[in-house]
């Protein structure tokens, strides 16, 4: 039984890392052609919010004591708000494959959360895998100064943002396990996608005003519906079902399928393409994460 939970959970993490994976150069063809990175990130909370209010009326209803409502506040602002709107806004400014090998790094960034949070102990080799991993995030961060403005208005800049995207879903799936263990993935959701819409309307709506519907073309709406509903909707239903059954650190290990599938797509349409220091960059962030994972003993995979 243990086996069949494990497999699932990793299953369900390898289906939504892909689906991150194509959210990724999706999200970039919409801004700014039909949206700001404001308006998108809200479209995806309220649909999101709709959808798993929606299904609750389907699932067993769970009490949530009040102290948890505080707790799943905090959930929502980590998992969602600023893993959300910093990743978006940063893509606004870089490219997709700059975007995508920084969220690559999340592993990294999760096995150092954990051992200063569920005291995960640190060798030798995580040290070296994170100071590995850390030197090709700065190398691909201080490159993005030198990225065509086509590419982005301060790619340096959209590089932080994706970095610091990264710190805050590493802390989400880190401190959260214990309410994630308790309630159902759409009482978790629900609570959190309430608490987002209402925190980020005043920053969001005068942007979600200035839509222009009229305008949206029939492939446009797609990729909307692609974002806020299979990158968002799904993808937020299936991530504690990975939760319930898997540790942070390998749960995290999964983002590195998403800058495989990012920059295959990214470049196959043509709105990005690979550069020698992207590569070498690349090279050491993935080297930084393999050893940084392999350091840990098979059994607390």
């Amino acid at each position: 039984m243990k086996g069949e939970k494990s497999v699932a959970g990793h299953l369900t993490m390898f289906i939504v890392n892909v689906i991150f994976g194509l959210n990724t150069p999706v999200s970039k063809t919409l801004i700014p052609e039909f949206l700001t990175s404001y308006s998108l990130n809200y479209l995806r909370v309220v649909v999101a919010m709709v959808l798993f209010w929606g299904a609750s009326f389907f699932v067993k209803e769970e009490k949530v004591e009040r102290r948890e409502l505080v707790v799943l506040l905090f959930a929502a602002v980590l998992g969602i708000i600023l893993n959300q709107f910093l990743f978006v806004k940063g893509l606004s400014l870089t490219t997709p494959i700059n975007a995508a090998m920084i969220v690559s790094l999340t592993p990294i960034i999760t096995m150092l959360m954990a051992a200063i949070y569920i005291r995960e102990p640190i060798t030798g080799k995580k040290v070296g895998g994170v100071l590995l991993g850390a030197a090709g995030a700065l190398v691909l961060i201080v490159s993005g100064s030198d990225t065509e403005a086509s590419r982005g208005a301060n790619s340096m800049l959209g590089n932080m943002f994706c970095l610091a995207s990264s710190v805050a879903y590493a802390l989400y799936l880190t401190v959260f396990k214990g309410i994630i263990n308790k309630h159902h993935p759409v009482t978790i959701m629900k609570w959190m996608f309430l608490y987002s819409a209402i925190l980020t309307a005043p920053i969001c709506w005068s942007d979600v005003c200035e839509i222009e519907w009229n305008m949206l073309s029939v492939s446009g709406g797609l990729r909307i519906l692609y974002v806020t509903v299979l990158a968002t909707f799904v993808t937020y239903l299936l991530i504690p079902v990975g939760q319930k059954r898997l540790r942070p650190t390998t749960l995290s290990m999964y983002n590195y399928v998403q800058p495989i599938i990012a920059c295959t797509v990214a470049v196959a349409i043509g709105i990005d393409e690979f550069k020698l220091i992207t590569i070498i960059a690349t090279v050491m962030i993935f080297s930084g994460v393999y050893i940084v994972t392999q350091s840990k003993a098979r059994s607390q995979m």
